[in-house]
């Protein structure tokens, strides 16, 4: 591109943020380079330079994009890469604990008779996280446990892939089974998070039901 004197590493970027709005949003974690150097935004140009925008190297994507725990065991999170059971289950389980029960809730190759191909989670993430914890703290008051974690995937989900994950540790297995089936229940009910499958033939978001607010919710 041509650019005026003065411009400088940044006011380039700056050009194509304003031209690709996804770029502006990965401003924060995209390094800047002339001439196969990394450089700072007030760096100035000269004619024949090589300018590139590099993203994240190595390492992947963080595990969870968003996270709550509380000082009652409790863990919540919504992540965008695949859901670590075993992981999840180990950050309830204490030795006083007689029962650990996880529920894995994947995707089936059908709904309605058709051939389901995968499936894609979006959600108002902000709100989402928060609903979660509520929801996992009712959860917790409501049973005797000794933990609760509640993770939710977000982004596309193959077939036979989790998409949400509920960890329940407590002294005995009564509370634990009654508590896990409790929390995919409400979630889905609750958790502002939707689910779209997508079919050979087209796609179509899957229309639930919101959860009837309790008495003396605000």
């Amino acid at each position: 591109m041509e650019v005026e004197p003065g411009a400088t590493l940044g006011s380039v970027f700056d050009h194509f943020a304003r031209l690709y709005p996804q770029l502006e949003q990965r401003r924060s974690s995209v390094m800047l380079a002339r001439n196969q150097q990394f450089g700072s935004p007030p760096a100035e140009l000269k004619p024949g330079d090589e300018v590139a925008f590099l993203p994240p190297v190595s390492g992947g994507a963080p595990e969870y994009t968003r996270v709550i725990e509380d000082g009652t065991r409790g863990f919540f999170a919504l992540t965008r890469t695949k859901i670590d059971t075993a992981s999840v289950a180990r950050r309830v389980l204490q030795p006083r604990d007689g029962a650990l029960v996880t529920f894995e809730g994947v995707a089936r190759d059908n709904s309605a008779g058709r051939k389901t191909l995968y499936l894609e989670y979006d959600g108002y993430e902000a709100m989402a996280i928060k609903v979660l914890a509520e929801l996992g703290a009712e959860i917790a008051g409501a049973h005797d446990l000794t933990g609760i974690a509640m993770v939710h995937r977000l982004g596309r989900i193959e077939i036979s892939e989790a998409s949400v994950v509920i960890a329940v540790s407590a002294p005995h297995r009564e509370a634990a089974f009654d508590a896990a089936r409790e929390g995919i229940d409400r979630l889905k009910k609750r958790v502002p998070i939707w689910k779209k499958e997508y079919f050979v033939d087209g796609e179509v978001w899957v229309e639930g039901e919101w959860e009837t607010p309790r008495k003396g919710a605000g």
